[in-house]
């Protein structure tokens, strides 16, 4: 009987299953101007797994199960996106007969796109950089204006850090493990090779990783998919370089299976925005696909991208006053030419396989092996036995004189300091810039005893190897699994290299600093060192790190809801290995530390309730755990091999909300989000004043742990097509980011070898720094029939802060010694202590293009002019260290005017332009 009834309902599912017919729908996809076929356009049926690629003749065909009505989304590299409202009769077949695509204009904003990632604002990389970097390849409104309206404003969305975002290469993660950001210069210059890529924002699902917070980005250099032809372009700006050659080419895949695809560029300027900034990069990139059978393809990529620029400072009020907004204290005159001492060389090729397996139609494993190779260098100056060079040392501007004292006496206002000050605003107005001669000629004078002055470059030389599979298949029609695992070595050699003696014999490797002749050597095993270009020298280490990473992703589709799940796991160990034994820590610098383990777990999961076919609720919620990056891990690593006591990974927690109306013409998306980071960790090294119980000054590594952020608010983007012609957008961000606890800080002073405990920090309440937490925009696009177009957006920001200084806000700035015999005034500490907020600004920016269409040939050109009205505004800026009591803040505020260890900042562009033109055949 069990038999029979389970024939009965076999036969019974067989006869449902056959009579069901599938929907066919077709069509097929042309050039508006040439009327010839498009391949490779991507057709998806939006809300569904539904999704096609036109062939050679343009055509598409779907053959599923659905109905009613739908929108069919259309898009191709180059084109303007088009979003058709189609409705389907069940079991009916559906042709759409022929669509025409016209070419997309704005598009060339990507090519022509200056990174922010280019012109970083320190030694490391910018905590924004991924701005523009990372968003260019969404069409979402908000985020467009996120890239190219606020995106020189330093602008990030949702206050977050793009360490919790995720950048990958043909599925291999590009986030470095030293401080988890992605490298963007590895690959600069190469826009053309790199714009195919697929966004997904914040924590939303991916299908090719667990991701983060902050979006997850992959860019996919498979030869195949680029559209054949070749383009040549030439770019002329006024920012961090000045001129940009690009040609790339794309074969197609051809009768025998080949496809490749070569690119090149090559960006300079003698002088970029700021002053003594030159520029110097080249990038080649080359990716070549063979298929192998109908099923399987091997693909190979290689891309070099070398660059060197010099960089700019940060500046006082007082020094932005004496010589301008575009002033940079880190070059010289040497023979008549401009000399920059600080310089980033970076230099790290990439080399990747992938192999791409289509198991069956609904099936697919792809694996990439990667290693990458090569060293980054950030040049300063050295000296030993002599005045600091720097043109902006304190004691050689004129504030140092308006507020000195003497037995806690002011005296900036006696006519000697008055007159002193005056000399040296005078002397410095003279001789604004490093001395490079005045180096050389006490180098030759101290030819027997070796360089007073050398140039020297913080060299990190990385090799890493990674193996990525992604596996994915649609179980049925209404579930897609996707699945991933990836495995990264990392080991990065990290020292001190002599560039440049200054016409010194030799430079001798101790610190002056050290208080025995073992604390001035670096290496105990070879004392008193000379060394001579290209030796390393001063420390010298490496740090081994490896990562294991598993996740799995399940997404249902279905009629009214679609959801989500996801997880991962990762396991990340770090190890230092000390090359040197420094001479503050004989017993804890040489040889190999101890291995450092974290296991860390991810949870997410998502719906998308769809109340019609044009508007619908998407809802994404995360919990997971983040290791720290190594240069949290071990605070010290130059000369110790001491961990960070007591460092644990972070927790984050994070969910939004959207609203979302697509339609033909209007298309809109209202999100809230609440974000969380907990138990991150801040690591920060300066020379401070009376830091210690003797109220003696010490250079310090400084270390911040336990900080938690909150980052909540609202995302507005609209995009309105009023006309054929016209188009309106509007986008608001308003956010509140702030610190919500007392973090603990510690300080250690290698001139004691001990490590400090100061307590916590008062830091709750306090603003993140660094981005505007309110940005509003508002554009206007007019596009041509003739191919030309024109836009213009104005754009409002605000509720910028200032990084605080954690050591200024513990009991220290209180209790120290250097407080003896003064009165502390409530109402000035507090007002020392206050956060600054930058003012608001207001930006206006134009932006056009035209293009000519000759049989198969297109002739370009873009342009851009942003900051119209040429506002002066600060991006960003940080506290001084150096003061860290109450009477050094209280003494360096009496002259009423400049103090002497006042904030730095940074300051936006000024009016710029852009014309970039472009052929392409």
């Amino acid at each position: 009987m069990k038999k029979l009834i389970l024939s009965i309902i076999l036969i019974f599912q067989a006869v449902i299953g056959f009579g069901q017919s599938n929907t066919i729908i077709s069509g097929k996809i042309i050039d508006s101007k040439t009327q010839q076929p498009i391949e490779n356009v991507v057709v998806t049926i939006q809300n569904t797994n539904f999704t096609q690629l036109t062939d050679l003749n343009g055509k598409f065909t779907f053959e599923d199960q659905i109905s009613g009505k739908q929108l069919l989304l259309i898009k191709s590299d180059g084109y303007k996106e088009q979003l058709l409202q189609i409705e389907i009769a069940e079991g009916k077949s559906l042709d759409i007969d022929t669509i025409a695509l016209e070419n997309d204009l704005t598009q060339e904003r990507e090519s022509a796109i200056i990174t922010i990632s280019e012109n970083d604002l320190d030694d490391d990389n910018s905590s924004s950089e991924s701005t523009t970097s990372m968003l260019q390849s969404s069409r979402d409104a908000f985020l467009q204006a996120a890239i190219y309206n606020f995106g020189a404003a330093r602008f990030s969305v949702r206050g977050i850090d793009n360490e919790y975002s995720k950048v990958m290469i043909n599925g291999v993660t590009m986030n470095r493990v030293s401080d988890g950001r992605p490298q963007y210069a590895n690959w600069g210059g190469l826009n053309d090779a790199t714009k195919n890529q697929e966004f997904s924002s914040g924590s939303s699902p991916s299908d090719y990783a667990f991701g983060g917070i902050a979006g997850t980005q992959e860019i996919n250099t498979r030869a195949s998919i680029y559209r054949p032809g070749t383009r040549i372009s030439f770019l002329n700006t006024d920012t961090n370089y000045s001129y940009r050659a690009m040609a790339t080419y794309s074969s197609g895949m051809n009768n025998k299976g080949w496809a490749y695809v070569v690119s090149g560029s090559r960006r300079w300027a003698q002088n970029g925005y700021y002053e003594g900034t030159d520029y110097a990069a080249n990038s080649l990139f080359i990716s070549i696909e063979k298929k192998l059978n109908n099923k399987q393809n091997l693909n190979f990529t290689a891309i070099y991208a070398q660059n060197k620029r010099g960089k700019n400072s940060p500046n006082t009020a007082e020094l932005s006053q004496l010589e301008g907004l575009k002033y940079n204290s880190y070059w010289g005159l040497q023979d008549g030419k401009v000399r920059n001492s600080r310089v980033k060389n970076t230099e790290e090729p990439i080399y990747m396989l992938a192999h791409y397996w289509k198991i069956n139609p609904k099936t697919n494993l792809n694996t990439t092996i990667s290693y990458q190779t090569g060293q980054i260098g950030n040049s300063r100056i050295d000296f030993s036995k002599a005045d600091n060079p720097d043109p902006t040392y304190y004691r050689k501007l004129p504030s140092y004189y308006s507020n000195l004292f003497l037995n806690g006496n002011y005296i900036g206002n006696s006519p000697t300091n008055i007159s002193n000050a005056e000399t040296t605003k005078t002397n410095f107005l003279t001789n604004p810039q490093l001395d490079w001669k005045n180096m050389y000629k006490v180098n030759a004078e101290n030819l027997a005893n070796g360089s007073r002055f050398a140039l020297y470059e913080d060299r990190n030389d990385e090799k890493s190897a990674s193996i990525n599979s992604n596996f994915s298949s649609q179980i049925s029609d209404n579930v897609l699994m996707t699945a991933g695992g990836s495995y990264l070595y990392s080991k990065t050699n990290n020292f001190k290299n002599m560039l440049d003696l200054l016409g010194g014999s030799h430079f001798t490797d101790i610190s002056t600093f050290g208080l025995t002749q073992d604390q001035q050597q670096s290496d105990l095993n070879n004392p008193f060192r000379t060394i001579g270009v290209g030796e390393h020298y001063g420390y010298n280490y490496n740090i081994v790190a490896t990562k294991l990473e598993a996740y799995t992703q399940f997404k249902f589709i279905y009629k009214k809801v679609d959801f989500y799940l996801a997880q991962s796991f990762s396991r990340s160990s770090f190890q230092r290995e000390g090359l040197y034994k420094n001479g503050y820590y004989p017993t804890n610098s040489f040889g190999k530390s101890e291995k450092i383990n974290f296991d860390n777990f991810g949870f997410k999961g998502g719906l998308t309730y769809k109340l019609s076919g044009r508007n619908y609720i998407d809802f994404n919620a995360i919990y997971m755990s983040k290791a720290p990056n190594t240069k949290d891990v071990f605070p010290n690593a130059r000369v110790n091999n001491s961990a960070t006591d007591g460092i644990t990974s972070e927790t984050i927690k994070g969910l939004d909300c959207s609203y979302v109306i697509k339609t033909p013409l209007f298309k809109a998306r209202f999100t809230g989000y609440l974000l969380e980071t907990l138990n991150s960790t801040n690591i920060n090294y300066y020379y401070a004043d009376a830091i210690n119980s003797s109220g003696n000054g010490a250079y310090v590594s400084e270390v911040v742990t336990g900080i938690n952020k909150k980052n909540r608010g609202i995302e507005v983007g609209l995009d309105y097509q009023i006309t054929s012609t016209i188009k309106l957008t509007g986008v608001a961000a308003y956010g509140e980011y702030t610190i919500t606890n007392n973090p603990n800080v510690s300080l250690t002073d290698d001139a004691s070898s001990t490590i400090t405990s100061y307590g916590k920090a008062q830091l709750s309440s306090y603003k993140q720094a660094g981005m505007p937490q309110q940005a509003y925009s508002f554009g206007i696009e007019y596009r041509d029939p003739k191919f030309w177009w024109i836009g213009a957006n104005a754009n409002y920001l605000a509720d910028n802060y200032l990084s605080v200084s954690s050591i200024l806000r513990t009991d220290n700035f209180y209790t120290n010694i250097d407080n003896a015999g003064i009165k502390i005034d409530q109402t000035l500490a507090n007002q020392y202590l206050k956060q600054e907020k930058f003012d608001p600004f207001f930006l206006m920016n134009l932006v056009g293009g035209k293009s000519w269409r000759m049989k198969k040939t297109t002739l370009g050109l873009f342009a851009t002019l942003n900051n119209v009205l040429n506002v002066t505004y600060k991006t960003g800026g940080y506290e001084q260290s150096r003061n860290a009591t109450y009477r050094q803040e209280f003494e360096d505020h009496q002259s009423g005017g400049p103090s002497v260890f006042s904030p730095k900042y940074f300051y936006g562009y000024g009016r710029t332009y852009m014309a970039n033109i472009y052929l392409t055949f």
